[in-house]
C-alpha cells in the first residue's frame, strides 16, 4: 500500500507518493495523483490512499520551504530504470548541494561518464521524485534553464529558494 499527501508551496500544490516504507515514490508540483501514479516503475506501484497527514515527509518539505535546504537529503527515494546509468546519475543527483547548480556536462561529469551529456539529461527528464532528487538543480550548459516537469517558474523559484538572499 501506498499513500499521497498534498502541500501548499509558495509555487503551488506539492503532492508526494509514498510506500509502507517509508520511500518517496513519486512527487511533483501538481494535486495530480493518478498522474503521478504513472511515473511509479511499474514494479513498485500498488494501491494508493490519501494519507490522513502529512507525515514525517511533509514535516520535512516544509523545513526545506522554511530554509533548511539540507533537509531533504535523508528522505529515502525508491525508483527504478531500466539501466544501470540512469540509477546511478539519480544517486549522484543527490550530492549537487543547494545554491551550486550544475550543467548538463557537468552532471555527466560528476556521473563519471563525461561525454554522456544525453544521457545525463534523460535522468532528469525521467526523475519521479522531483524535490528530493533535484533535478532542478541541472541547468543548460550556457546557464540557461531548460525544461523542468513542472514548469520553468517552479525550477525558477526553486533555485531562487536555494541561492539564498540576493546581495
Amino acid at each position: 500500500m501506498m499513500w499521497h499527501s498534498t502541500l501548499d508551496t509558495p509555487t503551488g500544490p506539492f503532492t508526494y507518493v509514498v510506500s509502507s516504507a517509508g520511500a518517496v515514490r513519486a512527487s511533483g508540483f501538481t494535486t495530480d495523483v493518478p498522474a503521478l501514479l504513472t511515473l511509479v516503475h511499474p514494479e513498485l506501484r500498488e494501491e494508493t490512499r490519501p494519507a490522513a497527514d502529512a507525515g514525517a515527509i511533509g514535516a520535512v518539505v516544509r523545513s526545506y520551504l522554511d530554509g533548511d535546504l539540507t533537509a531533504l537529503d535523508a528522505v529515502p527515494v525508491e525508483q527504478r530504470t531500466g539501466g544501470p546509468f540512469t540509477a546511478h546519475a539519480w544517486q549522484v543527483m543527490r550530492e549537487i548541494k543547494p545554491g551550486s547548480p550544475l550543467t548538463y556536462a557537468g552532471y555527466a561529469e560528476l556521473a563519471g561518464r563525461p561525454a554522456a551529456i544525453r544521457a545525463a539529461a534523460a535522468a532528469c527528464a525521467r526523475n519521479a521524485v522531483a524535490l528530493f532528487v533535484p533535478c532542478h538543480r541541472v541547468v543548460g550548459t550556457d546557464g540557461t534553464l531548460r525544461g523542468y516537469r513542472w514548469g520553468l517558474g517552479v525550477k525558477t523559484w526553486l533555485l531562487e529558494h536555494e541561492s539564498g538572499p540576493m546581495q
